[in-house]
Order: C-alpha cells, then structure tokens, then sequence
C-alpha cells in the first residue's frame, strides 16, 4: 500500500462522533480525497448532514488532524451543494447502524421538483427483533437526524436514522 493509499484507507476510517461504529466515508459524508504529493498536501471535500450539523466542526478537524498525523497539510472543505441525503450512506454503514441497534434509513427517493406532504407512515423494522411492527415515539432522538421508536412486538426502544 502506497503512502498515499494509507493516508486515503485512515482519512476514509474516520469514525463519526455521534455515532462511533460508522465511518464518515460510511455515512456518505467524505465527498472527495485528492492528494498533491509533490506538494504536500490533501484535499478532502466533506458535506454535513444537514446545514447545521453541530458535529460537522468535529468531523472536519478529525479528519485534519488524521492528514496532519501521516505528514501533509490537510485541506478540508465543507460543501453543502448537493445536500447530503441517507442515500448516500454505504451498506456497510447501514449494517453497522443495524447491529448497533440503530434501525437505518430506507431510500430517500428525493423528488425533482415541488415536495408533496403525506401523512403516511414510514414502516421501519426494529433492529432488535425485526418486526416491522413500530411506531414513532418522538420524532427526533439523540440528534435531529434520528427519531425515538418502539417495536410494538417486543417492547424495545430504539432510534431510526431518519431517511433524508
């Protein structure tokens, strides 16, 4: 493995700080890695979950110091076009979410134009028993990006990552 490769394999390795078992590269954030090796340096594109992620500073300066840490001047940029979406989350992140006890989010199916409203209810299994016999407790967990549930079969609580 190339200096290079062993700089992209840790910056990608990042975990996030919410939400420990997922990487950042897992969770669809990581955008972009380029490295300038005559000059020294590595750029990393990143995009927040949301416009106000309060973890984003954290995320940004933990994948710096990672850059730092292996010999180049880091580079991190926040983009916030196009805005991140649950889509972008890798299978191995949704099956980390999954064992972790976290139900992980479905396709977002983001529509083109106007957003209709629906009252529909999202079927989310629980990642404990797999019932997908749940409801919404509250529709926002430990952070906005997640919703409280409970499986109606076997009692458990649990958090959704949201689909966005």
């Amino acid at each position: 493995m190339s200096r290079i490769e062993k700089v992209e394999a840790a910056v990608r390795a990042v975990p996030d700080p919410e939400i420990p078992v997922i990487s950042l590269d897992d969770l669809g954030v990581i955008r972009s890695f380029e490295a300038d090796i005559d000059a020294g340096v590595v750029h990393v594109v990143m995009t927040p979950t949301y416009s106000g992620c309060p973890a984003m500073e954290e995320m940004s300066s933990s994948v710096a110091s990672v850059i730092a840490r292996c010999g180049f001047e880091p580079q991190v940029k926040i983009v916030l076009d196009p805005p991140w979406t649950t889509d972008w989350m890798s299978e191995s992140g949704r099956k980390a979410l999954q064992q972790f006890g976290i139900a992980p989010p479905g396709p977002a199916g983001r529509p083109a134009g106007p957003v209709g409203l629906t009252i529909a209810q999202r079927t989310v299994s629980c990642p404990v028993c797999g019932s997908a016999h749940s409801q919404v407790v509250s529709e926002f967990g430990s952070t906005a990006c997640k919703a409280l549930r409970r499986c109606l079969d076997c009692k458990e609580p649990f958090e959704e990552f949201k689909p966005l």
